[in-house]
Formats: structure tokens, sequence, C-alpha cells
């Protein structure tokens, strides 16, 4: 029985993800927390995909609005936080995308970013997915983690006058303080025809295992990725940081950008070997 087909194409900027294309990269900060910072982050991210021969796609939030505590680290905010990403996407010519929280933010984001991203919290807000749509942008959707792979179906519907739409894969509430990921969601989710993300970093995330923050548990990354590579995606999701114990958010589970290279060549490996499967001529 097959279980694997191939999505449409959505264009992302300069980039194009699904349809058989190459892997793609979504990696960046899980927040802007230095302008420089994030530049240097940039950088090294289009440089590590350049070699891999990957496209990629710079991520990182202007404001995390759901913070579990009101003293944790937002952000710079939509101005300051938008110049930053419109200078990586000017400087490094890779896509931006970041993710939005309300409405009335959808339309000035979009002026700057290739790419809109709906927090999993928010993911049935009906006003959010159909102000964002209504920018003309494609939009990447994280499936909340309250549901089922199977509910993203009335998600599409309200999405659908995007201009494409990524929906991800970042794991289900399991108890208290755990998120699982179940890899048959990124089977069932490809059955809307739209390309499937894995969001590797936060399906680690233990959610308020912290205290006043969420912890997590970054050494199951590189395996849920290479997992997920084997079930079949069209792009990984990470978050990456230069020095994840003193992030201002999800310093838990981001993934260290020294490490980035060996998470993706295992990926890669993987992602090739299905590829060679699939196609009916492994090597």
């Amino acid at each position: 029985m097959e279980d694997y087909q191939l999505s449409r194409e959505v264009t992302v900027g300069s980039t194009i993800i699904g349809g058989g294309r190459p892997l793609c990269l979504i990696a960046g900060p899980c927040v802007i927390e230095d302008h420089a910072m994030t530049l240097e982050i940039a950088r090294l991210v289009a440089l590590t995909a350049a070699e891999f021969g990957i496209p990629a796609i710079f991520k990182s939030s202007f404001d995390k609005a759901n913070r579990m505590s009101v003293t944790s680290y937002r952000g710079p905010g939509m101005e300051s936080g938008l110049a930053t990403l419109a200078e990586v996407r000017q400087e490094t010519g890779l896509p931006v995308v970041t993710d939005i929280h309300a409405p009335d933010q959808a339309a000035p984001v979009a002026e700057v970013v290739d790419l809109l991203q709906i927090p999993a919290f928010l993911c049935r807000q009906t006003d959010l997915l159909l102000a964002a749509a209504r920018t003309g942008k494609p939009m990447l959707i994280k499936k909340g983690q309250f549901m089922a792979p199977e509910d993203m179906g009335p998600v599409v519907d309200k999405a659908a006058g995007a201009a494409g739409l990524l929906l991800a894969e970042r794991g289900t509430t399991f108890g208290y303080h755990r998120l699982i990921v179940d890899m048959r969601g990124l089977a069932v989710m490809r059955r809307f025809g739209w390309p499937i993300v894995f969001d590797a970093t936060h399906g680690v995330q233990l959610p308020g295992g912290a205290g006043a923050s969420s912890g997590g548990e970054r050494e199951f990354v590189p395996a849920l990725a290479r997992a997920a590579a084997g079930v079949g995606i069209d792009a990984l999701f990470l978050e990456v940081h230069p020095d994840p114990a003193k992030a201002k958010s999800d310093a838990d589970t981001q993934l260290p950008l020294v490490d980035l290279p060996t998470v993706l060549k295992q990926v890669l490996a993987i992602d090739a070997a299905r590829r060679a499967v699939m196609e009916g001529s492994p090597e």
C-alpha cells in the first residue's frame, strides 16, 4: 500500500519546496536576541546549506507572545525585528520566515518576509489564518500539540486563499510536561497534498517542564530528524544557536550551531536512501 505521495510545489521567495525537490532546511534562532548575532547565524545557515547543496530559509521570531512567564524575554518587537530580518534577507539572499500572533500583524509582516508562520497554539485561529492568507504569501502552519494530524483538514480549508501551505509536525501533548512525535502524522498530513515540514527541535520540548519556562531533551533532536527523513519530509525545521545554554528562549531544545552539519549529513543520507527506495532503485 502506497504511504507516500509527492506534494504540490510551494514557492517561498527564490526557493521551491515540495514536488520531490531537494530537502529544504528551515533554520535560525528561536527569537531575535541581537541584530549582529542574528546576521552571523544567518550567514552560517546559508553557508552550511550551500555546502550541502540544499535550499534554506532563515527563521527567527521578533516576538514570542506565548512565553510561559510574563517576565520571559519575548524579542525586540515587530519594527526592530523586521528590520533585522530584512537585512538578513538582503545580505544572505535567503528567504525569511517569522511567526505572527494576531491578524493585524499579517499585512505589515508580509511586506518583509517570504513566508508567514502560524504558531501551533494558534493553528485553529480563524481570523489569524484568514488574515495571513489574504496577504498573498505562503504560510507555514504548525499542527497544534492538542490536535490529531487528520484534524488539520479544516485548518487547510481556512487557509485556502494562501499562495501555498507548508504543514509542520512538532509533537503532540502526552500527559503533563511531555510531547511525543507520532511519525504516522507526517504520512497523514501528506494526504492534504501540501509539503510536509518536521520541526525536530520543538518536538523534544517539555512544555512548562522548567517551571517558568519550557524544558527539553536536546539529545534526541538528531534521532527524531533521522526518523522523519526516513518517513519522508519536504523540509527540516531546526532552531539553532551558537550557545544554546545562554539562549533567551528554548535554551534546552535549540541545536548548537556547530552540530548543524553533522545532523544535516545524517538526515540527507537517509533522505537520499528513501528516495532511491521509493524510485525502486536502491544503491
